[in-house]
């Protein structure tokens, strides 16, 4: 196996071709690239090494199956840009498998969910009025962004009903400060009737690992709630503030 020094003139050369790639193929096709540059540049890396030590530039997310350009040609390795990425992932999806290529909806929508993603990792709250409303359409959501999403809902920018769906002995033992109810699994179909007028209200629940909730994420869809999030992996990963009793 061929190996390069990303360092030499040769490498740094086929990669400035392959970024000329890269544009004239969005020019082509009406797409753009990532709004993650890391992604782009581990992608535009791959092909142009892939460029230097195959002859083309194949797919540098799936292994290159053959050792002569025959074989490769023969076991329909994926060639940049590939025939699964025009013709299914990026209609379908929005992004190419590598995730280099992306459609103009697709990579706003990304940068919006990057941006809330550092604001709730990177100091745990802090999210604009947009955010928090763009981070409550999400289907799940870890204890951070749980977290970001209360202190929202406290100043004013977001409304939810956040419900604990584990039994009443777990819920003494602690739950999380700003829960509204308390729904038992055990008593699902009988407890969430008292809801039924919150149907166009946005929902998030809560069990202990996120299983139960899951489920009932699941159970509440199906009966017309219009939009439930689930937390997880439930409460053991939440670092706010929890009550007890």
């Amino acid at each position: 196996m061929q190996h390069i020094d990303m360092n030499s003139d040769e490498f740094q050369a086929e990669l400035e071709k392959t970024w000329a790639f890269v544009e004239k193929v969005n020019k082509q096709f009406a797409w753009v690239q990532n709004p993650n540059e890391e992604v782009n540049e581990g992608v535009a890396m791959g092909l142009a090494r892939n460029k230097l030590i195959y002859g083309k530039r194949y797919c540098p997310c799936f292994m290159v199956e053959g050792e002569t350009k025959e074989e490769q040609k023969a076991a329909n390795n994926r060639i940049c840009p590939c025939k699964p990425a025009i013709e299914k992932e990026i209609p379908e999806d929005g992004h190419c498998h590598c995730g280099i290529f992306c459609t103009p909806e697709y990579a706003a929508t990304q940068a919006q969910h990057d941006a809330i993603e550092e604001a709730v990792h990177t100091h745990s709250k802090g999210l604009t009025k947009e955010q928090a409303q763009s981070l409550l359409k999400e289907e799940q959501l870890d204890g951070d962004e749980l977290e970001a999403l209360i202190e929202a809902r406290s100043l004013g920018m977001v409304s939810f009903i956040l419900l604990d769906v584990r039994e009443y002995m777990e819920f003494q033992m602690g739950h999380i400060v700003g829960t509204d109810a308390l729904v038992p699994t055990s008593q699902f179909y009988a407890k969430i009737e008292e809801h039924n007028d919150k149907k166009t209200t946005p929902i998030i629940v809560y069990c202990h690992t996120g299983s139960r909730s899951f489920q009932v994420q699941h159970a509440m869809k199906s009966m017309g709630f219009e939009h439930v999030c689930n937390l997880r992996p439930g409460i053991i990963a939440y670092g706010g503030e929890i009550q007890r009793g």
